[in-house]
């Protein structure tokens, strides 16, 4: 009795070994692909430092998905081209706040925001003229006015930069 029930677990799991299920373990990126680069960012926009940030976003996604190594643009299998083509700023909320003067009306003020990036990217084998991939992402994050309003849109935009970023590499690595 023991033996057929050894017997039958091992056929079971001999079948479901031979079937398979169906899953890939692994990279899904472009089987020619192993190494990228990341070119120099375009900043079409009049927000600061935005190209240097979103390179080094870039980067920083590349190297924690693991799925493609980082190295230099002139050693790299592809070359990741992108430019940053628009920043908004929105406010998200409005909190009242008693204005004492004569006529002791309320007064609105913004004290969340909205930043949102727009980046386009294309993804070039050297010595080829057309892309492997191309596309626009975009990203946005959210912060309170608080005390000094230029170091939290500064903080949005590399948030906002970041989850752009994100998209930009599950694209190219997942979207085979």
């Amino acid at each position: 009795m023991m033996k057929r029930a050894i017997y039958a677990l091992w056929a079971v799991l001999s079948m479901a070994l031979i079937s398979g299920c169906g899953y890939h373990v692994g990279s899904l990126a472009h089987p020619q692909l192993k190494t990228v680069g990341v070119a120099p960012v375009v900043n079409n926009t009049t927000a600061y430092n935005v190209s240097a940030q979103v390179r080094g976003l870039l980067c920083e996604c590349f190297m924690t998905d693991g799925s493609l190594k980082l190295v230099d643009v002139s050693k790299a299998d592809c070359i990741v081209y992108t430019k940053v083509t628009n920043v908004t700023f929105a406010q998200v909320s409005w909190a009242s706040r008693k204005r004492y003067s004569a006529t002791d009306e309320d007064e609105y003020m913004p004290d969340q925001w909205r930043a949102d990036i727009s980046i386009e990217y294309s993804v070039v084998m050297p010595g080829r003229v057309t892309p492997l991939k191309s596309g626009s992402v975009k990203g946005s994050a959210e912060f309170d006015a608080g005390g000094d309003l230029e170091t939290g849109r500064i903080n949005a935009i590399q948030q906002a930069g970041y989850e752009a970023a994100k998209r930009v590499v599950t694209a190219l690595t997942e979207g085979w």
